[in-house]
């Protein structure tokens, strides 16, 4: 089996993870996963993530994160822009997620951010993901 969108087997390795309650997930590495990492990383989403060698591209391991009662941070993860319908926003028109309560990944000229970033630099981008 081919992989077709590896950004939504990330999302759905994450989603998965989440649900079985587990500390890590490992998904194959790419410059663009490691990005989206980053981001997750910076807004909270996730507790850490490690790009760990291997003898192909990499495997990045992200370290989920839970609240006090064991509740995952990550309500929900939503791929946006697919490779077969791809989504474009200016960035006075990148939708909020759940008022302002989630973020949309966004893929601008000066690399991968959430919408709030994107918004305050005026970049628009093709939306990525929703994270919530």
């Amino acid at each position: 089996m081919t992989m077709t969108d590896p950004i939504a087997d990330m999302l759905t390795r994450i989603r998965n993870g989440l649900k079985a309650e587990r500390e890590t997930v490992d998904i194959p590495g790419s410059t663009i996963k490691t990005n989206i990492a980053k981001v997750l990383k910076s807004e909270g989403y996730i507790k850490n993530y490690k790009v760990l060698p291997d003898k192909r591209q990499g495997v990045i391991k992200i370290i989920l994160k839970y609240d006090e009662e064991g509740a995952s941070v990550i309500q929900g993860l939503k791929r946006v822009s697919k490779p077969s319908r791809r989504v474009y926003s200016g960035y006075d028109e990148i939708p909020e997620v759940l008022n302002g309560f989630g973020i949309n990944i966004v893929s601008t000229s000066k690399g991968l951010m959430s919408d709030s970033r994107a918004r305050k630099m005026r970049l628009g981008g093709e939306i990525i993901c929703s994270v919530w």
